[in-house]
């Protein structure tokens, strides 16, 4: 479990600059197993700045949260950090629990429904179905694209598609002993293919 916090650039970073930007999402956002300044929210905060858009980024990231569970605490989250700009991940830990992708679009709706409300700009990030029926997996790609379009959110459809290129035999370093959790090498691939639409992102609230 993450405590929302403004992530900090760099070692010691100065003031930061920049629209607020609010990380909505699970351990992923939150940065399980990693040591401080490791996660997907402190690194995607370098990568802005040394790409000249700069933002203050808010880890609201939440260890084992679901959609449903996200659902219910965007509306306090959005009152405590009046951010510029949000950005969704979430669904992961729905897909473990094999819930059906119809529940997930429900929540995710309303997420982005509750984000978005005057117009701030939104970022929704996806993730690839793991192993499972063919159906099941094909229904999950499409809530992303779907969720998108209906709210005009900027989309990542599936955060981890770097990992999975990497041969399997290959990929044990980019994750931690979980195999599913991405290591501090493994965050800085997820942020390289994160980094240029969070840039937009960035340039939406700016």
């Amino acid at each position: 479990m993450s405590r929302p916090a403004l992530a900090q650039s760099g070692a010691q970073s100065g003031a930061q600059t920049g629209p607020r930007v609010l990380c909505f999402g699970d351990s992923l956002t939150a940065g399980y197993g990693l040591r401080r300044g490791e996660g997907l929210v402190p690194r995607l905060s370098d990568w802005l700045q040394a790409a000249g858009r700069p933002a203050q980024l808010i880890d609201a990231g939440l260890s084992g949260d679901t959609t449903y569970g996200g659902r219910v605490r965007m509306p306090v989250s959005l009152r405590r950090h009046q951010p510029d700009a949000v950005i969704v991940e979430l669904g992961g830990n729905d897909m473990l629990r094999r819930w059906q992708p119809a529940q997930a679009e429900e929540n995710l709706d309303a997420i982005l429904t509750s984000a978005g409300q005057g117009g701030r700009p939104l970022l929704l990030v996806g993730i690839h179905a793991p192993a499972g029926d063919a159906d099941w997996r094909r229904a999950w790609a499409g809530i992303w694209p779907r969720l998108a379009e209906r709210h005009g959110a900027l989309l990542l459809q599936d955060l981890y598609a770097p990992l999975a290129r990497i041969p399997a035999a290959e990929r044990a370093p980019y994750l931690l002993r979980d195999g599913v959790h991405p290591s501090a090498q493994g965050v800085r691939v997820l942020v390289d293919h994160l980094g240029p639409v969070a840039a937009e992102l960035v340039a939406r609230a700016a």
